[in-house]
């Protein structure tokens, strides 16, 4: 089977990796290069402490063990499984957050506050906090890179600065898509293409919701190992990569923010953020060394968009990415080459959100 991934971020990536080791002849489009839009400005957090509800928890728990299985696959480690500190709350929030997760089985302790210090001795200590210990972090440009050349060695092909500008359609089938440089058929079409998804879907008479939600992440110069966690705190979640610099987004609750616009420079914002960050991290000299902004690909209900849009047609767009990448892989590459080992779950299928546009 010929099939076109169209988009090189985490997804499409991990998505070209699994279809090119199940044997299909893969090609991914990519306008630009990999991981420069949402992945490559990701803060890189994977979990399953945010939900939006019980099935999407157990999804984003099942895309855990996708990582898993997906880094013992390429015997190489891709994600820090540092776990995570969460004290997002202090109010009877903490303590429905805390049985919420125990109803749901996934792992957690509540930690007191001396257990906090003991655990990340630099950063200011809540009251009390919970261990999630299944958690972790990537950098997700990186991830996306290394899964690439994974799927290039499989014998998948890349076709860099081609841009999707539109969808073959023929008798009611795709059968490819429109570049400036001609066209490229294939028997089946995948968007992995994020925010860009929308527009494309237009010019085949298909209306796909997507909320509009820029995401600044803040990147401080290099620092000795201050952090042991994933922190998610009352005004900010933070973390730190394997060369010193913590990350954190501008905005308190980044995951679940939903601010549709920036209301100041970015500048400010980045400011802002690193006085943030400087009081959950007091008496360590923080600068911050770059800002990046992304619009985070969220349909309009929150919830991943997977499957067969049309015969011929699938579309891979949700958030988080970086969380979802390794399972959303294998089901859709699953459902494209009609294996019958694993099935998209219903409340995530398109025909739910993609509707026939207004005339």
């Amino acid at each position: 089977m010929r099939v076109l991934v169209v988009g090189a971020g985490i997804i499409g990536a991990t998505l070209a990796y699994r279809l090119a080791r199940s044997g299909a002849h893969v090609t991914i489009i990519e306008s630009t290069a990999p991981a420069a839009m949402a992945s490559g400005r990701s803060f890189g957090w994977i979990n399953a402490s945010f939900f939006v509800d019980a099935p999407h928890h157990h999804f984003r728990a099942a895309a855990i063990d996708a990582h898993h299985r997906l880094e013992a696959d390429l015997d190489a480690q891709l994600i820090n499984w540092t776990g995570a500190l969460w004290y997002e709350h202090q109010d009877d929030r903490f303590d429905a957050m805390a049985a919420a997760l125990q109803d749901l089985g996934y792992p957690s302790q509540q930690l007191s506050k001396a257990q906090f210090a003991a655990r990340e001795p630099h950063v200011t200590p809540p009251a009390r906090a919970l261990h999630l210990p299944a958690e972790g972090s990537t950098d997700a440009a990186s991830f996306t890179r290394t899964l690439l050349s994974a799927a290039l060695a499989q014998g998948a092909q890349l076709l860099q600065g081609c841009r999707a500008i539109g969808l073959i359609e023929t008798a009611g089938r795709i059968t490819g898509i429109r570049s400036p440089e001609g066209n490229h058929s294939a028997d089946h079409v995948i968007l992995t293409t994020g925010v860009a998804t929308p527009a494309l879907l237009r010019q085949i008479g298909l209306h796909l919701p997507m909320l509009l939600r820029p995401g600044l992440i803040l990147r401080s110069r290099p620092l000795p190992k201050l952090l042991n966690h994933v922190l998610v705190s009352p005004t900010m979640e933070f973390r730190q990569d394997s060369e010193g610099r913590l990350h954190a987004p501008t905005s308190a609750n980044h995951q679940a923010d939903d601010t549709a616009a920036i209301a100041t420079t970015i500048s400010e914002l980045a400011d802002a953020a690193l006085a943030t960050l400087r009081g959950q991290i007091p008496e360590q000299d923080i600068e911050w060394e770059a800002i990046t902004l992304a619009h985070r690909p969220i349909p309009a209900d929150g919830l991943p968009v997977m499957g067969e849009v049309l015969p011929g047609l699938t579309v891979a767009v949700m958030h988080s990415g970086v969380t979802l990448a390794a399972l959303a892989a294998e089901l859709v590459a699953a459902s494209v080459l009609g294996q019958a080992n694993a099935e998209i779950p219903a409340a995530y299928s398109p025909s739910r959100i993609v509707k026939r546009a207004p005339a």
